[in-house]
């Protein structure tokens, strides 16, 4: 949220005193007479105590050596976990293609019933498993206890018997899934700065990627290896086999996986120190507030009432709409006539692609602070990507075209999840139910656009791809609207008429805020 030029090296004063300089405090006003960061509420910009004798090039390495401390504790695990999130909740695409609909005497519809009930269940609770997290500040613990609930439950659809049964169960899952991923979009941005956030986002999300690109390959294995048995089918070992995996890796999460940087016990105070101050000079207000002070009716209202949060949430509502393409994306590719095991194989290469391309498209993202190009880019492509397999029936078009399909709809997709923190900076409240709003609203798609892809329209899908041009278009439409909208605030913050009041709450105003802060657009 800071402007792309902006240096932290420019709020350091150049001698021994390391303070942020704010426009109506002198640099001997901020520094620090003692205390910990925690402490130092009437002057959150302040250099802590444990820093005041360091030097600009200290700092530096300092902040340098606690970013990769951050990364290697938090990021492989958040993958891990979301690989493992998405395998369980996708693997009905991949038991479709071992004869799902067969034992369970289900018709096409009823399959479709199936895949978009999950999402009833995950936009139930998405704004309250957020808010939960910010006010108990424990995601050491509450993304595990996740973990486990819906690892058991995936395991459970193996037992099914029935279309009602599996019905009742998707729900369940979806249900107890769907604190995770909005939790974790928080979580980073309380660890990381705007301009470190779209590659971390990135990350996050590449264990849906990677999960995409092996989940035939996965699949096709216990398909082979599994069928009949012990009595079983082998779309049901796969239900067992994967949830197990789930609950064996919870106790890792739980003793990996850090607190909140206020109270978190694996770095020192001096580590969690330059973390609060880094993320404190980016804005000039502080996110570390005691759970008495986080109001969930304040951030709730400051959150509906921004019309930056629902110009995202509608871009990325447009691009989730579009992307329902991945959850029959086995059965799309089965349209290119191959065998059931070369068909889940063929799967995996633009998932592959796509967890590349997202990476060094967030990198470039982080390193020119610009986010409006990064997401119109390649939504173009997507655009490209739909209207060739609604063209053709070409094989080698088409699978040309479902190649560039996965990584253009998320490398949008990654970026637009960090644009939100970008645009929400405080306080944390709004922030954590900004992004579950976003999640919950997007996700609310998939109820319906499952009903997009029936059998009967297969080999070319033509309804299903004509309607995610559509949904592509208007996503573009919303991204110029966006721009022009940040545009104008940004002109407010420059010429010192912005109010801050509707964006970060009563007592708020423009003295307050770093007078280099930026929205990103």
């Amino acid at each position: 949220m800071v402007d792309p030029t902006y240096d932290t090296k420019t709020e350091i004063a150049p001698t021994q005193s390391h303070i942020s300089l704010h426009d109506s405090l002198d640099a001997n006003s901020l520094k620090s007479d003692g205390g910990n960061f925690a402490g130092n509420n009437e002057n959150p910009l302040s250099i802590p105590a444990s820093l005041q004798h360091l030097s600009d090039e200290e700092i530096e390495v300092l902040e340098k050596r606690v970013r990769r401390r951050i990364d290697l504790r938090i990021l492989p695990m958040l993958v891990l976990i979301y690989i493992l999130n998405y395998l369980d909740r996708n693997n009905i695409a991949t038991a479709r293609l071992a004869g799902l609909e067969e034992d369970l005497n289900m018709t096409s519809v009823q399959y479709q019933t199936t895949v978009s009930i999950l999402f009833v269940g995950y936009i139930l609770m998405q704004i309250p498993a957020n808010m939960f997290l910010t006010k108990v500040g424990r995601p050491r613990i509450f993304i595990p206890c996740i973990m486990i609930s819906w690892g058991v439950i995936s395991t459970c659809v193996g037992a099914v018997q029935s279309y009602g049964g599996l019905i009742a169960i998707r729900f369940l899952l979806g249900w107890v899934e769907a604190g995770f991923f909005g939790c974790s979009l928080y979580f980073l941005s309380c660890w990381y700065t705007r301009k470190e956030l779209a590659l971390r986002t990135s990350i996050l999300y590449s264990g849906s990627l990677i999960s995409g690109a092996f989940a035939g390959l996965i699949g096709a294995g216990i398909i082979n290896g599994m069928d009949g048995a012990r009595g079983l089918s082998a779309w049901r070992w796969l239900f067992i086999i994967e949830g197990a995996i789930t609950v064996f890796v919870v106790p890792f999460a739980f003793l990996i996986l850090p607190d909140m940087p206020s109270n978190t016990k694996f770095l020192s105070q001096q580590e969690k120190d330059i973390v609060m101050w880094k993320l404190c000079r980016e804005v000039g207000t502080n996110d570390w507030v005691s759970a008495e002070e986080q109001s969930f009716k304040t951030g709730f209202m400051l959150a509906v009432k921004d019309v930056k949060v629902w110009m995202i949430t509608g871009i990325l509502s447009f691009l989730v709409a579009a992307c329902g393409v991945t959850n029959f994306f086995p059965s799309v590719v089965a349209t290119l006539k191959f065998g059931r095991i070369e068909t889940l194989c063929l799967t995996a290469p633009p998932y592959l692609i796509c967890v590349i391309a997202t990476f060094v498209w967030a990198i470039h993202a982080d390193r020119t602070g610009e986010r409006f190009w990064h997401v119109v880019a390649p939504l173009c492509m997507a655009l490209a990507s739909f209207i060739i397999s609604a063209a053709t029936m070409n094989t080698a078009a088409r699978y040309f075209a479902m190649c560039i399909m996965v990584p253009s709809l998320y490398c949008a997709f990654t970026v637009i999840l960090s644009w939100m923190s970008n645009c929400v900076a405080r306080p944390p409240m709004k922030r954590a139910v900004s992004l579950a709003l976003m999640n919950c609203l997007s996700n609310s798609t998939s109820i319906w656009n499952a009903y997009l892809y029936p059998a009967s329209d297969a080999p070319q899908y033509l309804v299903a791809f004509c309607c995610n041009c559509g949904f592509i278009i208007a996503a573009i439409v919303l991204c110029v609207i966006l721009k022009i909208h940040l545009q104008r605030l940004n002109k407010k913050i420059e010429t010192g008429i912005m109010d801050w009041e509707p964006e970060m709450g009563k007592g708020v105003d423009n003295v307050e805020i770093n007078r280099t802060f930026r929205f990103l657009t």
